[in-house]
């Protein structure tokens, strides 16, 4: 992505599967710059792959492809989103069910001139992003969860969490409510910066301490026919796979304008 004065290089790679016990994959993602994102239809609830579904297909309608977006737009593709998924439960066949889905990404955006170009994370529910410095993982997003409010609260330790039997319980959808009430940040964009977005059917068999192992070890050379993204999904389905898995892995560079801009996506099927 050329730009005034610099150029923007991505490289990503993203892959979702169904898992060893769903019979629907209710996960869908987009990886397309400038906005990569993970949305995990809610489990129980009607249509939840269709509520994924159109929260990929109303942000490929809001943000313009191969050029920076605004904090303003990736807002409005997220108040859109839920419009969307709200009508699907006035339409549906199930009555009064209601359709859901959580929502977690970056987007490349220009805050303006004072300001510059930035990644603009989002989220709501408990799909994660986490930024990857080479050596540690850090969550960015904030699950909205009731165990999330368990530990803020002191209740219990990250750890219990983990196997806490309200551990699937979000606090906030797409789709759930009028309104929607999304987290984000800005982060500025200069230099290089890796993200890993993902559903929670990686999270719930993979820690972080594992996720961080995964990607340190990992080496294109001796895996050329698998992205990091594949690697990760594929960890998950040999701990179990009890869930849907999506995994989306970018990284990025602003750098001199005369630098080769290749981006490899690595890309899989929306739904495996």
């Amino acid at each position: 992505m050329v730009l005034p004065a610099t150029r923007a290089r991505f490289v990503f790679s993203a892959r979702s599967d169904v898992g060893r016990e769903r019979k629907v994959n209710e996960d869908s993602f987009l990886a397309q710059a400038p906005v990569f994102l993970v949305a995990d239809g809610m489990g129980g609830h009607a249509q939840g792959d269709v509520a994924s579904q159109t929260v990929v297909r109303v942000f490929e309608e809001h943000i313009a492809c191969d050029a920076p977006s605004t904090p303003e737009r990736v807002l409005d593709a997220i108040h859109s989103s839920n419009d969307a998924v709200r009508d699907l439960s006035a339409v549906d066949d199930y009555g009064t069910a209601v359709s859901g889905t959580t929502l977690s990404g970056i987007a490349f955006v220009d805050a303006g001139d004072d300001v510059g170009f930035h990644w603009m994370a989002f989220n709501v529910g408990d799909s994660r992003v986490y930024t990857w410095d080479g050596h540690t993982l850090a969550q960015l997003s904030v699950d909205h969860s009731a165990v999330q409010e368990m530990v803020d609260a002191g209740l219990i330790s990250s750890d219990e969490a983990e196997q806490h039997p309200e551990r699937n319980v979000i606090t906030r959808a797409i789709g759930a409510d009028e309104s929607v009430d999304a987290d984000v940040w800005l982060l500025p964009a200069s230099g290089r910066h890796t993200f890993l977005i993902c559903s929670d059917g990686l999270t719930k068999e993979l820690g972080a301490a594992e996720i961080a192992k995964i990607l340190a070890s990992y080496d294109g050379d001796s895996l050329p026919s698998r992205s990091r993204a594949d690697v990760l999904v594929d960890a998950a389905l040999a701990h179990g796979g009890h869930d849907n898995v999506t995994v989306v892995y970018v990284e990025s560079e602003l750098g001199n304008p005369e630098q080769d801009d290749t981006a490899d996506t690595g890309e899989a099927a929306r739904h495996r």
